[in-house]
């Protein structure tokens, strides 16, 4: 069902372009993803590639941290973000938020340092495609996911992203707003557009833990787009006068809880170097996936 040495993987074809140097020096297992560096460009990528046509790629790209999925049935023609039914091993599957890429067929991972350390632990991968089937059925994929011992651990080393982390185990109690059901903002983060971006838009994703007084504390940058374009750091700055609470009773101590937040910027006028408002990871045709999925 996988063919983990596939080296054609399509969604980082503008990266493998420039990247000629595998990494045999790491003593990869043979059953690991495929792991290729190049120190001069700053990449470090681990992919893989499905018989079904999917395929995974996660990287990490002068300091930012992506992970992207191919391969899919493609979103519709205006969206810019859809969503995606994940589960890993003995997970259920959950609704997750990804980013539509220049290329339909491609999504970008909102919470990428998260995604591939559920990935690197292996087991039975499902991604289900909601209205994505026959007549509006759900579509569902599963496959066989190897565990990652060694490439996975690069990207997210180099990325100086933790192997492990607690806060992952709360992202399934967080909305699709990224709050926990009984939080509200009661003042939203309003960061202003980064000057020397040059970029006429983008956006960031940051998780946060929230305190008993509803501000927030070790805000990260989960994912950000471009990654040269400096939405994260003024996403970042924005969190000093947010503040949360709790629902129905404003006055009461906020729970301690993990939050996360999207902010998409846009510049009026639009005179900078590149929108920025899609990703683009490779400018190559789409993957159709054969039949080796099901619908719900």
């Amino acid at each position: 069902m996988i063919n983990p040495h596939s080296r054609s993987f399509r969604t980082i074809g503008t990266v493998t372009a420039i990247i000629v140097i595998a990494v045999p020096a790491l003593a990869q297992d043979a059953a690991d993803w495929d792991l290729t560096v190049h120190d001069r460009q700053k990449v470090t990528v681990a992919t893989i590639q499905f018989s079904n046509g999917l395929g995974i790629a996660v990287r990490c790209v002068e300091g930012s941290y992506e992970a992207f999925m191919e391969g899919l049935p493609a979103a519709a023609a205006a969206a810019s973000t859809r969503t995606l039914r994940i589960g890993i091993g003995d997970e259920p599957v959950a609704n997750s938020t990804w980013t539509v890429a220049d290329e339909p067929t491609i999504a970008v991972s909102s919470l990428p340092a998260p995604f591939a350390r559920s990935l690197r632990r292996g087991g039975r991968l499902q991604v289900v495609v909601p209205g994505a089937g026959e007549n509006g059925r759900n579509l569902r994929y599963v496959m066989d996911l190897p565990e990652s011992t060694t490439a996975i651990d690069q990207t997210l080393a180099t990325c100086n992203r933790p192997l492990a982390d607690p806060r992952d185990g709360q992202l399934a109690d967080m909305g699709e707003s990224g709050l926990p059901g009984d939080l509200v903002w009661s003042r939203a983060p309003r960061p202003s557009y980064p000057g020397a971006s040059r970029y006429a838009s983008g956006f960031a994703v940051l998780s946060c833990l929230t305190t008993a007084e509803g501000s927030l504390r070790d805000c990260v940058v989960e994912s950000e787009h471009p990654h040269k374009g400096r939405f994260g750091q003024a996403a970042l700055r924005s969190t000093g006068e947010a503040r949360l609470a709790l629902a129905g009773d404003v006055s009461a101590p906020v729970p301690l809880r993990q939050i996360t937040f999207r902010t998409n910027f846009r510049m009026a006028g639009g005179s900078a170097r590149t929108t920025g408002r899609r990703i683009n990871p490779s400018p190559t045709a789409p993957v159709q996936p054969d039949r080796d999925f099901r619908e719900d």
